[in-house]
């Protein structure tokens, strides 16, 4: 964890799980503050949102940019600088070394015992789902962290190291296979089912009969969305068609959908249908005939 000192850091914790935790990390120092060695005391991996520094450790010195992954092993020692200008922020996941053993094996990789031989991932194609998924969940950090928030931020906090490891080591990805869909298939007929319940990660990879890691890589490549993007989608698709044929509250209808308040699910329809529930109920309920006969009316010039 970097610590240019206490005027210079600000640190809000995010979210945590199992053996990981994730804190958006504020930097304001610049070319005046002098570095000071610190250590990471677990694996480290940083997404770089905005700014610019300088990466020092013994394995050599990084720029590190915008979209890029700062990587970090337990024990290594290492600096921060701000030579060419102020400030930079960061979404820093932390995880203890028993969960990227487990993560490493679901994945079937090969890694050394010290997991990265390289200090960043530069900005590649590869990493752009789930940085830009992690700096969204990042920017709705101010809502109240609901289940879903929490489900969100694990598939990102799973995903994300061995995603990592793959580019730094040079790891091709794994295939996948007809076990793997029928798996995936089964789920998704389950959440279809029963879309307003919880459906955590770990109790999905359950249901699949895999692990909660390898589960979430399949069913990404069958649907090209996480599992908890697909859940939000049923969920929203299935309000907004209760919107336009009955007159329950939005509050209850929000609720009957699994969102744990109207904030957040107000915030998740915006973002799916680009109008609130409120003005997509409004602008789809059928106007009475005589309206519509006396607007044509208008528009042809008969009076």
């Amino acid at each position: 964890m970097r610590s240019n000192g206490p005027s210079e850091l600000r640190l809000r914790p995010l979210a945590g799980g199992e053996g990981w935790n994730v804190c958006d990390v504020i930097c304001n120092a610049g070319p005046h503050v002098r570095p000071s060695e610190e250590q990471h005391q677990v694996v480290s991996i940083a997404i770089v949102r905005s700014g610019t520094f300088q990466y020092r450790s013994g394995a050599g010195r990084e720029l590190m940019t915008p979209g890029s992954l700062l990587l970090g092993n337990p024990g290594q020692y290492f600096e921060c600088s701000h030579e060419h200008g102020v400030g930079d922020r960061c979404l820093s996941f932390s995880y203890q070394p028993w969960l990227l053993e487990e993560l490493v094996s679901e994945a079937g990789l090969r890694v050394p015992r010290t997991p990265f031989s390289v200090l960043r991932v530069p900005v590649v194609r590869e990493l752009s789902s789930v940085v830009a998924r992690a700096c969204a969940r990042s920017a709705k950090s101010l809502l109240p962290l609901d289940g879903e928030g929490t489900r969100s931020w694990e598939e990102i906090a799973l995903e994300l190291p061995v995603r990592a490891l793959e580019l730094a080591n040079g790891t091709p990805n794994r295939g996948t296979s007809p076990s793997a869909e029928a798996r995936v298939t089964r789920v998704i007929r389950m959440i279809d089912d029963r879309p307003a319940e919880k459906h955590s990660l770990g109790d999905l990879a359950t249901a699949a009969k895999l692990s909660r890691f390898h589960f979430l890589r399949v069913f990404q490549q069958f649907t090209s969305l996480t599992p908890h993007q697909y859940l939000r989608r049923i969920r929203l698709r299935r309000a907004a068609t209760r919107l336009l044929l009955e007159p329950t509250a939005i509050l209850d209808i929000a609720l009957d959908s699994g969102f744990g308040d109207v904030s957040n699910f107000n915030h998740a329809f915006i973002s799916e249908f680009a109008v609130s529930p409120r003005l997509f109920r409004r602008r789809s309920r059928p106007r009475p005939i005589g309206d519509i006969v006396s607007r044509a009316r208008r528009t042809a010039g008969v009076r």
